[in-house]
């Protein structure tokens, strides 16, 4: 598919906001950015760091945390920020979502908190231990083949036969590839070891940017599956680092859990551009609600 620029893309248009009042702005939760019913938690991650964007005198978002109260469902919504605290390099803002009931009550979605600066000032010094993961070459992959008539896609395998059964509408809006060796679940067959990993991008070719990666973190299938669980797994907290401006290309994504108890899992993502630079992480809780 031909590329298309950044804020030129299905993305940025979903993702828009428009103010209605100082630190208050009029939003459209797209149903191409949901899973089953619920709308994904990175793509409203990245529609409130939009805002935040707006609101704070700073370009990029460099950490968000989101506590994820209800499920969103695609419509109408108003984000409402608030500036805390500029500074000469960094600005921090809080942001609450809501949707509006059948009564016209209001029903809160989730609060951010969150502090901008800008990359392009950070200084290049890296130290790290940190390598890009191991995952087997693009066309090895997995992928999504989209299917228009159910508004997604079916994950297909290298020549062709569907890969991992099921469709979301947002797989239909990422080029999504991944490691076969993280997709046992799919045939009944999970590693038990609580990995996902994979090749990700935006499905109209839209080059990777700050606040994409707001996305990236929480878009590919749970860990969840690969330890042998089947059904929904809600965030309920969202803690994103951005650590530098992603490089033009697909990013590698590695998703790993260590620890299931009490109905409740971390997952530790690793983000990497193109030139192998470690771009974002994050940490999420989920709760696990199994299907008998």
């Amino acid at each position: 598919m031909a590329s298309v620029t950044v804020g030129n893309s299905e993305f940025d248009r979903d993702t828009a906001v428009t103010r209605s009042a100082p630190g208050v702005y009029d939003a459209h939760l797209s149903e191409g950015w949901t899973i089953i019913n619920a709308v994904n938690g990175g793509y409203l991650l990245a529609l409130m760091g939009r805002a935040l964007g707006d609101a704070l005198p700073h370009p990029d978002p460099l950490t968000v945390t989101a506590h994820y109260l209800t499920a969103s469902v695609p419509g109408p919504a108003v984000v409402r920020t608030e500036v805390i605290r500029t500074g000469r390099t960094l600005s921090t803002g809080a942001a609450t979502l809501v949707q509006f009931a059948d009564d016209g009550s209001e029903v809160e979605r989730m609060r951010v908190l969150a502090t901008y600066g800008d990359l392009a000032a950070l200084p290049d010094d890296v130290r790290t231990t940190a390598k890009p993961p191991a995952i087997p070459p693009y066309e090895h992959c997995l992928g999504t083949s989209p299917t228009p008539e159910r508004g997604g896609g079916t994950p297909m395998a290298p020549d062709g036969r569907p890969a991992i059964p099921g469709s979301t509408a947002i797989a239909g809006r990422l080029d999504l590839r991944l490691d076969p060796a993280t997709v046992g679940w799919a045939v009944g067959a999970p590693s038990g070891k609580g990995e996902m990993r994979g090749w990700f991008g935006l499905a109209d070719g839209r080059d990777p940017d700050p606040l994409s990666l707001l996305l990236t973190v929480d878009a590919l299938p749970p860990t969840a599956f690969e330890l042998g669980l089947r059904g929904w797994v809600p965030t309920v907290e969202l803690t994103c680092h951005v650590r530098h401006r992603p490089a033009p290309g697909p990013l590698r994504v590695a998703i790993t859990t260590r620890n299931l108890a009490g109905g409740f899992l971390e997952e530790d993502a690793e983000v990497w551009d193109s030139e192998d630079r470690l771009v974002a992480q994050s940490r999420q809780l989920a709760r696990t609600i199994l299907v008998q």
